[in-house]
């Protein structure tokens, strides 16, 4: 997708920081007359833990200790009451795989631009809030049936290896632009990385 008017989102879908800064973009949403629209980026967090075949090997050392994660829980849980997130019951989320999640979602953005942005609230929010894994391609396609699309072909594209290329190429270029980290939203030139509140969103956009 690409909109003149658009702010761009870096984001993994097992970041709790990419869904928390989802709530400040939709807070921010909410003062605007009239709305913003997303391109979506797709980032792979776990890039150096995978295996050659997309698995994710979680034995290798990526720097995040329990003193990482205790500290992540605290801040999730410090922004879920700032933003007023009280659907949110999952702080983090170690084990599922979002490959799958961003496969599909990629592949809707790409031929169902319009059914996009459905399926990607309901992405974050099956993981965040029901803790559903979005790795499983059969919940994939309930997802994709709910958000109006046919989930026999999002269960059938997840798991392509075409289409896990071309969503590779696009974490390859996500990185040669210097986003080393998400969520990044990006707006004319500016950026702002991390769960960044709305008013913050207000100054990367319209500059106040």
């Amino acid at each position: 997708m690409s909109d003149d008017d658009a702010i761009t989102i870096y984001s993994d879908y097992v970041c709790p920081f990419c869904y928390l800064g989802r709530q400040s973009l939709a807070e921010y949403q909410e003062t605007r007359e009239d709305e913003l629209a997303i391109d979506w980026q797709p980032f792979d967090l776990r890039a150096q833990k995978r295996n050659d075949d997309g698995s994710i090997d979680h034995d290798v050392d990526d720097g995040k200790d329990e003193e990482y994660y205790e500290e992540a829980k605290q801040n999730v849980e410090r922004l879920k009451e700032e933003y007023g997130a009280d659907e949110m019951t999952v702080d983090i989320s170690r084990d599922v795989d979002s490959l799958p999640a961003q496969v599909a979602s990629f592949y809707v953005n790409e031929e169902y631009p319009e059914s996009w942005l459905d399926f990607d609230v309901a992405i974050f929010e099956a993981l965040w809030e029901d803790g559903r894994d979005i790795g499983d391609r059969d919940v994939l396609a309930d997802l994709a049936e709910d958000a109006g699309l046919d989930g026999d072909e999002i269960r059938e594209v997840a798991g392509d290896e075409e289409w896990r290329n071309r969503l590779r190429e696009q974490f390859s270029e996500a990185r040669e632009r210097g986003v080393s980290g998400v969520p990044t939203f990006a707006y004319d030139g500016y950026g702002a990385r991390g769960a960044v509140p709305p008013e913050q969103l207000e100054r990367l956009v319209e500059g106040t």
